[in-house]
């Protein structure tokens, strides 16, 4: 029987610069908009175990399962784990802080 080959892991920052324009797509596509990066691929900081933290704003009637959908695409498309959250999703400790620095995919 033949093994499977595992792909190399891959920085999520590497992963967003090759896929900005896909993302924008799937973002689009499942009832969300206006993608934007915070944490640690943001600030330089991610490893290949890093997770890439996209914020997205959801359209009116988006439900948990079109932003399930969402992350499950993602994380499909670039290979690396996506945390996927809306304005909503964020501590209210942090969350002016987080939108305020938060970049566009």
């Amino acid at each position: 029987m033949a093994r499977s080959k595992k792909a190399a892991p891959v920085k999520p920052s590497k992963a967003l610069k090759l896929h900005r324009d896909e993302i924008r797509q799937l973002v689009e596509q499942n009832r969300a908009h206006n993608p934007r990066v915070f944490g640690s691929v943001l600030g330089g900081e991610d490893t290949d175990q890093s997770d890439l933290d996209l914020l997205v704003d959801p359209l009116p009637g988006t439900t948990l399962f079109d932003l399930g959908g969402l992350q499950i695409a993602l994380e499909n498309l670039l290979g690396v784990r996506v945390d996927l959250l809306t304005p909503d999703d964020l501590p209210p400790r942090s969350r002016e802080k987080v939108l305020r620095e938060a970049m566009p995919v």
